[in-house]
């Protein structure tokens, strides 16, 4: 098992990226998750959240934990979360198996309301964040982990308008995390065993 700054060689001879460490769990949301581009409004709504109850916290945290948020906020249907009242944010606060913090649950609700309006109003979740970068992941020729930016132009331009729209815990820190899990931009280093796959994803049909 091999490192250098970048990547690591796991025992099944694959180079990942380096944040990946070696938890299973982790290798395993590596492979399967991040960087494959999302196309369904709630699954991007439920990341963005995730996202920002990582804020402070590492993600393998959140990953370790995504179960219990699912079962906690009803799977992230934001129709229902939308209608969370006091007396269920103060369940939340007393469930170990999430990230107790008030003032993000309480985002959490306000961005169900914000979803809504985005789906009701049109262009819908997914149509309003693919629209950022036309449609197609932005396909980065990253090597280094070092090269990789903790936020983009682009993403400090969504981080703003979600912001303007009433989103919380949404900064362009967090919304770089989330376009990179997404897919919204492929950032598995050159040398990662998941880059060319990746790339070789096509858009959904109507986009790009």
């Amino acid at each position: 098992m091999g490192w250098d700054h970048s990547l690591i060689e796991h025992d099944d001879g694959l180079n990942r990226c380096g944040w990946a460490g070696l938890e299973p769990i982790y290798a395993n949301y590596h492979d399967e998750e991040w960087g494959v581009p999302e196309y369904d409004d709630r699954a991007l709504w439920e990341k963005l959240i995730l996202d920002g109850f990582q804020a402070g916290l590492s993600w393998i945290t959140i990953l370790k934990k995504r179960d219990s948020f699912r079962e906690a906020f009803d799977d992230f249907n934001p129709e229902i979360i939308a209608r969370y009242d006091e007396a269920k944010q103060a369940e939340l606060m007393q469930n170990a198996g999430i990230v107790r913090n008030r003032a993000k649950i309480a985002a959490t609700i306000g961005n169900a309301q914000v979803w809504l309006d985005i789906m009701e109003s049109g262009p819908g979740f997914t149509n309003y964040l693919w629209d950022y970068c036309d449609g197609k992941p932005i396909q980065n020729q990253f090597k280094e982990l070092s090269e990789v930016p903790a936020e983009t132009g682009l993403s400090k331009i969504i981080s703003k308008d979600l912001k303007k729209r009433g989103f919380r815990f949404c900064g362009p820190t967090i919304v770089y995390a989330f376009m990179q899990a997404v897919g919204m931009v492929n950032d598995h280093l050159l040398d990662c065993h998941r880059r060319e796959p990746v790339a070789a994803i096509p858009p959904r049909p109507g986009f790009g």
